[in-house]
């Protein structure tokens, strides 16, 4: 009864925001239509996955070659605290950290002037990626879709300090309004980080958009990789060999563009 409800409150939602009615029909489409594809190649892509995956450390050292690897905490101790306590304080509940210091050290290795991210939520990744960008006066570009019918629009990238706001623009729109709005802006980027539209499909319309966009020797991370078969497919058919990381019963997959 409770999900029932919950549809209807956010159908109600998108058709009070008439710049998000393309998104609602894609919506429609892709639970109609396509909801069995979602998790297409989902077992084979978890056992090809926990066969290359290694820990984010070992990651950031095969990357980068760092070998004095410290935590977001034990760098940037007041703004993680600051941080923590915007998660704290927040009403809605939305996504978790992820691996953070994969995009705080990949940032700081690419010398990243100009970076891309799908999803927001909290702003996590946004935090690991402006503690980087600051230091270069770089720019952060984000697309998030707003959690309609959640009430939540007030509080995307709530654990972002206020200094770090001036190095961030935010595009609120679903990826395919809000991508072409940013390519407008800027064409090229060095690290691209793509955590929004997990669906088979979707990740099949976004990596080589993505990719295409990706300046040469930048770097293109993808979470959830082993929800199903896109990245590997990907990876496949450009003859490219990932870096895995495997954390939290997930995985995320890092790709540098030779």
């Amino acid at each position: 009864m409770k999900e029932i409800s919950d549809l209807i409150k956010t159908f109600f939602a998108y058709l009070s925001r008439p710049k998000f009615y393309r998104e609602l029909r894609r919506k429609i489409y892709k639970n109609v239509f396509l909801r069995e594809s979602s998790f297409k190649g989902k077992e084979e892509a978890a056992v090809w996955c926990k066969k290359m995956a290694v820990s984010q450390n070992q990651a950031i050292r095969n990357l980068t070659q760092t070998q004095n690897i410290q935590t977001l905490e034990n760098l940037f101790p007041a703004e993680m605290s600051y941080a923590k306590n915007a998660k704290d304080m927040c009403p809605v509940k939305m996504g978790g950290a992820g691996a953070l210091e994969i995009i705080y050290y990949l940032c700081e290795y690419t010398r990243a002037e100009f970076v891309l991210e799908t999803g927001v939520a909290y702003g996590w990744s946004s935090l690991a990626a402006l503690l980087s960008l600051k230091n270069r006066n770089g720019i952060l570009y984000s697309s998030d879709m707003p959690y309609l019918g959640k009430k939540n629009d007030t509080f995307v990238g709530c654990v972002l300090p206020q200094e770090l706001r001036k190095n961030w623009k935010l595009f609120r729109y679903a990826d395919k309004e809000s991508l072409p709005r940013i390519f407008r802006e800027q064409n090229t980027f060095q690290l691209i980080h793509y955590d929004s539209d997990k669906s088979y499909n979707g990740r099949l319309w976004a990596y080589p958009l993505l990719w295409k966009h990706l300046e040469k020797q930048g770097i293109l991370i993808s979470d959830d990789i082993g929800d199903n078969a896109a990245f590997m497919e990907f990876c496949t058919t450009l003859n490219l060999i990932p870096t895995i990381i495997g954390f939290d019963d997930k995985f995320a997959g890092i790709l540098v563009k030779n």
